[in-house]
């Protein structure tokens, strides 16, 4: 759409209302500067098991790339590939040709754009510390240019102009809780300021004329506020959403007076709408599932958009602006996940992400004039038949209240009349969704003889609003029993002799406080990158967070005592199975001092608990040895404990 970022990651991954949080007596500063040398030392991996970890690479051998972007002409096709063992950019000069590596280095790059003349656009992040800065690289490839980059600041690109002379970008330079918006012209690199306000905002979407933009304030996880503005006027008027704390998308359709919006208001679940005078009129039909993002072509001629039927991904269109039916290309029948990508400029060709259960996903290329569909990419599964790979299936569990639980589960053959032990994952966000599709992760437990269980408990993103919802602030403390009633449930079911517990991020925290609140439900715990305090998280997680997590968890004055309750380390007391946590030193979204002042609380009640810090990784592990340092010691850990 117009290569315009709509809600970047950054703020989708982190919203809520809009909550002045300072510091005080539970601010400890728990960032990369609280952990000393000695510290990282001391917890740092050692002695991973060989003959597992040679396994474990073998699955991180398998490489898929990503959707990338193609050319006007339909002859290039830029993608990011982590062959190299970091997401690098690559280029491939025809169908299944041979991929040209253009970037490198350990350091995680994305390319974020190409401009019409073929320049490309390049975001790089060092050491996971996720504030990442914005370069250029000239078409044939060669040294980045850096354009903008500044310590602890975070650089984010929002449109490419139409001749390709000048771009929108954000960043939090000025204050780290807010972001302020420039152009930067690619003639004389000059930068200027266009828009600067109070609160979290982003650039939605950018009309023809380049001056006339959609604005959004986010105010929550799920509120946000749309306004006009012309960058000559700097002038803001209000869309939809204004005053309403209700989740809306919002996009040009035909013109600056009339707008496509995507919304739950009107129901449980969130459908595609024409706005105009006014009037949200429905132009997709009333599923009984989410429509999770929808994208428009250049010309505003196609509409395409995805709706999550219980966790698989189906793809849509309408022409606009009759919003009747689009006809669609025909795709493989056993994908489970379809993806719309970039439309090109020239609103001609629209790249396709299809991914099966064995086998990575793929980039097709969809002709509109000629109605051809081509695959461009090819991935890499050496040493591996991912025909074998187990495809995952959709159960439920009862929770204590009676509400039926969904979760996939895969069943190595090995298992299937043999009782095993299980692992039950909980996915982060908490607005996430663990959803089916092509894992060599997955298959790693597989591999070792365990039963591998993905629950999407209430407060998780897919299931309609009052599910997503379910579980803000203290309402948590009414849900919160979806982890214990998972593990009750599952071993039971399964037969398993023991059942352990894993996640990352807010499934990092869901292991936590399994393996205290609920001790005894779980045999074993791997908590990756997860709060260990929710006060003290809110305290110290990234500026930009700060205010933006209190709609999800709760307000730390108001909701103080349900966030005590819903803290681990108050209940580590209880602890008494073996848990493993894992942590990046530099993650700025769950900062390490939440894994090491638990650490700390359980070595002071002689309780164990293992540590493991990873020194050049943020909120999660990047870089290839990490990830295969990661699983090894977290199978090693598993093997030890449930068998």
């Amino acid at each position: 759409m117009k290569y315009l970022i709509i809600l970047s990651a950054l703020f989708i991954s982190a919203c809520a209302r809009n909550t002045t949080v300072t510091k005080s007596d539970n601010y400890q500063g728990l960032g990369s500067e609280s952990v000393s040398p000695e510290e990282i030392a001391l917890y740092a991996p050692k002695n991973p098991d060989l003959k597992i970890m040679s396994k474990v690479q073998l699955g991180l051998d398998i490489r898929s790339p990503g959707m990338g972007y193609l050319t006007e002409d339909g002859k290039q096709l830029f993608v990011g590939w982590n062959v190299t063992g970091s997401n690098q950019v690559w280029k491939l000069d025809s169908p299944m040709g041979f991929p040209v590596q253009l970037t490198g280095g350990e350091d995680r790059t994305s390319l974020i754009a190409v401009t019409p003349a073929g320049q490309m656009l390049l975001s790089r992040d060092v050491g996971g510390e996720e504030n990442p800065g914005i370069y250029l690289m000239e078409k044939n490839g060669g040294e980045l240019k850096e354009l903008f980059k500044k310590k602890k600041v975070q650089a984010r690109l929002s449109y490419v102009s139409e001749k390709g002379d000048f771009f929108f970008f954000s960043a939090n330079d000025q204050d780290p809780s807010v972001y302020t918006h420039y152009i930067y012209d690619l003639k004389t690199n000059k930068i200027t300021e266009f828009f600067n306000e109070k609160g979290l905002w982003a650039i939605s979407d950018v009309w023809n004329d380049e001056k006339t933009l959609i604005v959004t304030k986010l105010l929550g996880n799920t509120a946000f506020e749309h306004y006009l503005y012309n960058i000559d006027e700097k002038k803001l008027t209000p869309i939809i959403g204004v005053g309403e704390n209700a989740d809306y998308s919002a996009a040009f359709a035909t013109s600056t007076k009339d707008f496509i919006i995507q919304t739950n208001k009107l129901g449980n679940y969130s459908r595609l709408y024409h706005f105009k005078n006014g009037v949200l009129n429905p132009i997709t039909p009333d599923l009984k599932h989410d429509v999770e993002s929808f994208s428009l072509d250049q010309k505003h001629s196609k509409l395409l958009y995805e709706v999550n039927v219980d966790g698989y991904t189906k793809l849509f269109g309408l022409s606009v602006p009759s919003f009747k039916e689009l006809a669609m290309p025909t795709l493989p029948a056993n994908a489970e996940h379809v993806f719309a990508g970039r439309t090109t400029r020239n609103s001609r060709y629209t790249t396709l992400g299809v991914s099966f259960h064995n086998e990575p996903r793929q980039s097709f290329i969809y002709d509109w004039q000629t109605k051809k569909l081509t695959r461009w990419t090819k991935s890499s599964t050496p040493e591996i038949d991912t025909k074998n790979f187990v495809k995952a299936k959709l159960e439920y569990y009862p929770a204590k209240d009676g509400t039926q639980i969904p979760y996939f589960v895969r069943v190595p053959k090995s298992c299937e009349n043999t009782a095993c032990p299980v692992i039950v994952h909980f996915h982060g966000g908490p607005e996430g969704q663990s959803q089916p599709g092509f894992s060599p992760y997955h298959e790693n437990f597989l591999r070792e003889g365990f039963i591998y269980a993905e629950p999407n408990v209430r407060g998780s993103s897919g299931y309609g609003k009052a599910w997503l919802d379910s579980d803000n602030g203290p309402k948590r403390l009414d849900v919160i029993t979806d982890i214990e009633d998972a593990g009750i449930f599952l071993k039971k079911k399964y037969n398993a002799p023991k059942i352990g517990v894993m996640g990352g991020s807010y499934g990092g925290y869901s292991t936590l406080y399994a393996m205290t609140k609920f001790a005894g439900t779980y045999d074993a715990g791997v908590a990756n990158v997860g709060m260990s305090n929710l006060v003290t998280f809110l305290m110290n997680t990234a500026a930009y967070r700060r205010p933006l997590r209190i709609s999800e968890y709760g307000d730390p004055v108001k909701d103080l005592e349900a966030l005590k309750e819903l803290s681990p380390i108050t209940h580590i007391g209880k602890l008494k199975s073996p848990l493993l946590i894992v942590q990046g030193v530099n993650d700025p979204r769950v900062p390490v001092g939440e894994a090491i002042q638990f650490k700390k609380y359980a070595d002071q009640k002689n309780i164990p608990v293992e540590l493991m810090l990873f020194a050049d990784e943020g909120h999660g592990s990047s870089k290839r040895n990490n990830q295969a340092m990661d699983m090894t010691k977290t199978i090693e850990f598993f093997n030890k404990y449930l068998k």
